[in-house]
């Protein structure tokens, strides 16, 4: 069984947990992070959901829930481990951003590397394929409705603050 940390809303921790997977009390709140993966040079590195998932089939960036006892670039210098195999000490972490959306408060990072995708560790039962994709390509898989949906809603906004999209704009 995996817990995470409960917030209020005003991001505070409550001193109690939640057991992933169950429903969230009216006033609990749940951490989400999530990493964009920038080579600087106008790619971004995208994994695709395995069938298992909801959203299956689809591509996505690297993520996911904070466990309890973790903070926000703990969770996320983790989640990025686990689902691509890439390893980054969590002040590597570039911050750009957060929200909240129903029962969850949402962390963006973005991190420079440039692995190739033959060195990526896919996640069994998370992730089945890797790519390298110009933002050019992430906005046509957005238009095919390609791109998770929540993680396309992201993206609109996210793209300008990540390092390399200027150059795409020439």
């Amino acid at each position: 069984m995996e817990y995470n940390d409960i917030y209020d809303q005003n991001r505070n921790k409550t001193g109690r947990t939640h057991v992933r997977g169950t429903p969230w009390k009216k006033g609990e709140y749940g951490l989400v992070v999530c990493v964009w993966v920038c080579d600087g040079a106008g790619k971004v590195l995208l994994t695709r959901r395995a069938p298992e998932k909801t959203y299956p089939g689809t591509w996505e960036n690297s993520g996911g829930a904070a466990q309890a006892g973790e903070d926000s670039r703990q969770a996320i210098a983790r989640e990025l481990f686990e689902e691509t195999g890439i390893r980054a000490e969590a002040e590597e972490f570039q911050f750009i951003g957060s929200n909240t959306e129903r029962n969850t408060h949402y962390d963006y990072y973005y991190i420079l590397r440039q692995t190739p995708v033959e060195e990526i560790v896919l996640l069994p039962g998370e992730t089945d394929d890797v790519r390298w994709a110009t933002f050019r390509e992430v906005e046509q898989l957005v238009a095919e409705k390609k791109i998770c949906r929540v993680i396309a809603r992201q993206f609109g906004w996210q793209k300008e603050l990540l390092p390399g999209w200027q150059n795409t704009q020439n």
